[in-house]
């Protein structure tokens, strides 16, 4: 079950990934509410909710347990499917992602604006709003030579579900319970990721218990701008956990 990054798509965090894993797996991908064509039903995003959705999506497919892979903010969701829903949970990708995102007094100072932030995008025209923050997904997506369509998915956002997100994120800390993780996990580090630091994402490695760590040469927006890299360190990282919870992860583990 992939699950996407804040302000993306899944078709946009993932469409790299597709081949590699359908060849070996069955995989659903879902855009998170307020993001791309996911639910818009009024209510303000918390991770918690995009979690349940999860569930209730497989409840909808039929699927008793699945693998949550979570990228940057699918990260938490994942987290949080595992502590809400854990007979659900048969393993845990992480990637790019972190059990805590707001430490460092910068970060404290950014994501304490954020909720001005979206109170003010309520009193400018949306228009106005979405324009400035395309101007500021083309800055990281300029290199990429899938830029205009990486461009079109993130239009399809509802800008003040996605600055909610991004305030829902700052408030995350798993780290009461990130240590109790009891289902076999991998976590994609991204040695060069601008937006989550690389030492965060090794922590949270570190702090779940037989976890693996699988590093790739790249920035946070690896599934734009180097799909080949990135797949197939995805694929190692889910073939990983796969293998060990076949073989009896407690056992392998102990």
């Amino acid at each position: 079950m992939l699950l996407h990054g804040l302000a993306a798509t899944a078709s946009l965090n993932w469409f790299s990934s597709f081949p590699a894993l359908a060849r070996n797996y069955h995989v659903v991908a879902l855009d998170h509410r307020g993001h791309g064509r996911g639910i818009r039903d009024g209510r303000a995003f918390t991770l918690e909710d995009a979690a349940d959705d999860v569930v209730a999506l497989a409840d909808a497919l039929g699927i008793e347990r699945f693998i949550p892979v979570g990228y940057s903010m699918g990260g938490p969701i994942a987290q949080l499917i595992w502590r809400r829903h854990p007979e659900r949970v048969s393993g845990l990708v992480l990637c790019a992602t972190a059990h805590t995102f707001r430490a460092r007094p910068h970060e404290h100072l950014m994501f304490a604006s954020l909720p001005a932030l979206e109170l003010g995008t309520r009193v400018v025209p949306d228009l106005v709003s979405a324009r400035i923050l395309s101007v500021i997904a083309a800055r990281f997506l300029s290199t990429c030579k899938h830029a205009d369509w990486a461009q079109a998915e993130l239009r399809l956002r509802d800008h003040h579900a996605v600055l909610q997100a991004a305030a829902a994120l700052g408030a995350y800390s798993a780290r009461a319970w990130i240590d109790t993780v009891d289902v076999p996990t991998a976590v994609v580090v991204h040695a060069r990721d601008q937006l989550v630091a690389p030492a965060r994402q090794l922590a949270l490695s570190s702090r779940i218990r037989g976890a693996t760590t699988h590093v790739i040469e790249a920035d946070h927006f690896a599934p734009v701008r180097k799909p080949a890299e990135f797949s197939n360190a995805l694929a190692v990282a889910v073939a990983n956990v796969v293998r060990r919870q076949s073989a009896g992860f407690l056992e392998l583990a102990s």
